[in-house]
């Protein structure tokens, strides 16, 4: 057993002290008070309130367009998040992307288009073979790439996690969920019905959460992702609320005068101080920062859909999501 020394050792500010051990050459200690929070400029970068407009995926070739900030979070890429990876697929009528990563959970959102999913049978799981269309969601476990086939002129938007797995220097090699359609038809259908409902009138937000029966406990999407197809009326001014996960938005649909506010901190009266506020487009993406209060607002005669992709799911297993309400 190592003994404890005879005297403390007396570090300064900043600064690691060497240890007299064979390990030394990795081995560092730092004063408690420059090492507690490291997120800050320089160190562990913050993440920052990235914006896509529709006009990345409007035209050009079939491509997957990475929504990538893996340079601003210092992280192997291309990465969205610490976390999450999300991008845009767009696909030519009669072509096929095939979009594979290694990540636990794959989503696609289908924003416009037709088409059809084949995924081949692998060690991993049984083959999938689902047709899509407009407004459709569908998760996929880890296995061999998706084959998106586009029967007509298509884009989806993807989130992956991929960034978490490089982080942890893992591999995935377990599916957690089967693949899971959830029908455009469906969700707009349950939406329009919870909107009717008179009791949704004191509610803070009017959305849907995706859940899967393969994971009761979490009521999420997948085990590390967490999905909202969310409603936001004309005229609405939805008070803030804040949480630890990253949320990537997808805008399905609105007019001019949708947008979100958002901040770190909250005036005496509940509202957000100094905003920043983020316009939405039918089509575009953004990030809105962990802990940053933020609420959506619809200044235009028409309501709006929004649809929000969260590593929510893997807070809430860590128990750390921490949502809070103004």
């Amino acid at each position: 057993m190592t003994q404890a020394p005879e005297a403390p050792v007396a570090l300064r500010q900043d600064q690691s002290v060497a240890l007299s051990m064979a390990a030394a050459g990795k081995a560092q200690l730092f004063d408690y008070r420059q090492a507690a929070n490291p997120v800050r400029r320089g160190l562990t970068e913050p993440i920052p309130e990235g914006r896509w407009g529709p006009e990345l995926h409007a035209s050009g070739p079939s491509a997957i367009l990475p929504l990538d900030l893996s340079d601003e979070l210092d992280c192997r890429g291309p990465a969205t998040s610490p976390a999450l990876s999300a991008n845009f697929i767009r696909i030519l009528a009669g072509e096929t992307i095939s979009a594979g990563a290694n990540a636990t959970s794959f989503l696609f959102y289908v924003w416009r288009g037709a088409g059809r999913c084949r995924r081949p049978a692998g060690a991993l799981g049984g083959p999938v073979d689902q047709p899509w269309s407009q407004g459709d969601l569908f998760v996929l476990p880890c296995g061999e790439p998706a084959q998106l086939e586009a029967h007509e002129e298509s884009v989806l938007y993807w989130v992956h996690d991929e960034p978490l797995l490089n982080h942890l220097g893992v591999s995935a090699d377990r599916p957690r969920f089967e693949a899971t359609h959830y029908p455009g038809e469906w969700l707009r259908r349950e939406l329009a019905a919870l909107a009717a409902d008179p009791s949704s009138a004191r509610s803070n937000r009017l959305s849907l959460l995706l859940a899967n029966s393969d994971l009761p406990r979490s009521r999420t999407v997948t085990h590390t992702l967490w999905a909202m197809y969310g409603l936001v009326p004309a005229g609405a001014i939805q008070a803030p609320h804040r949480h630890q996960s990253v949320a990537l938005d997808l805008v399905i649909a609105c007019a001019p005068g949708c947008a979100t506010l958002s901040g770190p901190e909250l005036n005496a009266d509940g509202t957000i101080r100094n905003p920043l506020r983020m316009e939405w487009e039918p089509g575009a993406a953004f990030v809105t920062p962990p802990g940053h209060w933020h609420g959506h607002v619809n200044e235009s005669g028409e309501d709006a859909l929004l649809l929000p992709i969260q590593d929510a799911a893997l807070h809430t297993y860590l128990r750390s999501l921490d949502i809070r309400f103004s």
